[in-house]
């Protein structure tokens, strides 16, 4: 049976946005992820975020000022892992994922009942549906030194917060504390 996890980089005050300069990834962070995304059994999720990652279906990355070899390394794990998108609006989605457009609870239900490993859940608000319906099992929260607001970041936590109890941290690099945490 799959693990469902949502993790995402946070700020120091709740909010993710993707493309506030604070949440680049170091270079000790972005091989922390390339290592987690060979490793995991696949991802869920919401359009948006999906929309922002197939980024690394193409090969605009190779224009990125960051290592060469991390990129590559990145994109070949990022389209190598199954994909899941739930979406009302997609029509269809690219290589190596599978769009879920119907029942999305009896979907995922199915996806944790027949695959094997973690299964990273992307996006909040997805995340938050699914949280709902108490089907997340941890939460990894990549805490950045960065403080960006409601003016410019979207909350980690949508809608109901859960009750979380901490089982792990972990620091990465410089600056990034990862906090695991478990449905209370």
């Amino acid at each position: 049976m799959a693990k469902l996890v949502f993790g995402m980089n946070v700020s120091l005050d709740g909010y993710v946005n993707h493309d506030h300069s604070g949440f680049m990834p170091d270079p000790e962070l972005f091989r922390y992820f390339i290592a987690q995304t060979r490793n995991t059994a696949g991802s869920i999720y919401g359009r948006g975020l999906y929309e922002l990652m197939r980024y690394w279906d193409g090969d605009d990355w190779d224009q990125d000022s960051r290592e060469p070899g991390d990129l590559r390394a990145f994109a070949e794990a990022w389209r190598a892992m199954p994909k899941w998108v739930v979406s009302q609006s997609l029509k269809d989605v690219g290589p190596n994922a599978t769009l879920i457009g119907g029942d999305f609870e009896a979907a995922v239900r199915k996806l944790k009942a027949e695959v094997e490993g973690e299964i990273e859940v992307g996006g909040p608000n997805l995340a938050a549906s699914l949280t709902k319906l108490g089907l997340i099992d941890q939460y990894h929260l990549f805490m950045r030194p960065v403080v960006v607001g409601a003016d410019e970041g979207r909350p980690f936590f949508v809608g109901e917060y859960p009750q979380l109890r901490l089982i792990a941290d972990e620091r990465i690099g410089e600056d990034v504390i990862k906090l695991t945490y478990v449905p209370a």
